[in-house]
């Protein structure tokens, strides 16, 4: 999403660089891009991100400027950043050059895996969700898509039963890529298009965790780890089912993160 957004801008645009407010998945991507194309980049980042996620910034040469942890701060200091450079500001989801690249992922399901029935995609900002949506929903609307979300960070859930977008009540589940509110492009993509939600625990989150490290071999973060607790929590449910859980990011924090659960060894895969 950010590399798509970043090849698109102008060359006028490229030369005042790029500008965006994330906990860090998206900030080390559009990093990363903006020293593909060689422009700058201006990363905001919530006071309490991981501080992995603040060391991948950092390795592509961009100081993070810090605000406070709330959705308001910071879309406060990016704009206040925008202002004094004259950066293209790219939404970490609310961009639909970002929406269209995360888009990417369903071809990839679809390719991989043309059989598949369900794609359960974790949801925060909504970028993910709403590109593999209006992939998904234009070549195979027989393929149910599942939003995940934590239950401390169920804004999402409550906006697809309201109808209406509504903002966090607490900014504390270990999924911090997924504490974000939906965006004003994002939200009636997903309203209209996605077929259901699971809200999944925190131990949950964990248990998904401990599993793919044991039993896939692969590092997953809690973020990218819920869809993986979805089925955990509900496995009956997927039975029948051709299931792709989307796995978001790897940026795991070992010093502030606890794995749930007993040993996968002694469970029954």
């Amino acid at each position: 999403g950010a590399t798509n957004a970043v090849l698109g801008l102008s060359s006028q645009q490229a030369e005042q660089g790029v500008v965006t407010h994330s906990s860090g998945n998206h900030a080390a991507a559009l990093a990363r891009a903006a020293s593909i194309r060689g422009i700058a980049a201006h990363i905001v980042m919530p006071s309490n991100s991981a501080q992995n996620k603040i060391a991948a910034v950092r390795s592509y040469g961009v100081e993070p400027t810090f605000c406070e942890p709330s959705a308001a701060s910071r879309a406060q200091v990016a704009a206040d950043v925008q202002s004094r450079t004259g950066a293209t500001l790219v939404h970490p989801y609310d961009n639909p050059a970002v929406m269209a690249g995360q888009g990417t992922v369903a071809l990839e399901i679809l390719e991989q895996l043309p059989e598949v029935t369900t794609i359960l995609v974790p949801v925060g900002g909504g970028g993910l969700l709403s590109g593999v949506l209006t992939c998904i929903k234009s070549l195979r609307p027989d393929v149910q898509v599942i939003a995940v979300e934590p239950e401390l960070a169920d804004d999402a859930y409550r906006g697809w039963r309201a109808g209406s977008l509504q903002m966090p009540t607490r900014y504390d589940t270990i999924a911090d890529g997924l504490r974000s509110p939906l965006g004003e492009l994002t939200f009636p993509v997903i309203h209209t298009l996605v077929d259901d939600f699971i809200l999944v625990s925190e131990s949950a989150i964990g248990r998904a965790m401990r599993l793919a490290a044991e039993t896939a071999r692969v590092v997953v973060e809690p973020s990218g780890a819920v869809g993986l607790a979805a089925v955990l929590s509900d496995p009956a449910r997927f039975v029948d089912a051709t299931t792709v859980a989307v796995v978001t990011g790897g940026n795991l924090d070992l010093g502030n993160c606890h794995l749930g659960g007993e040993s996968t060894s002694k469970q029954e895969s």
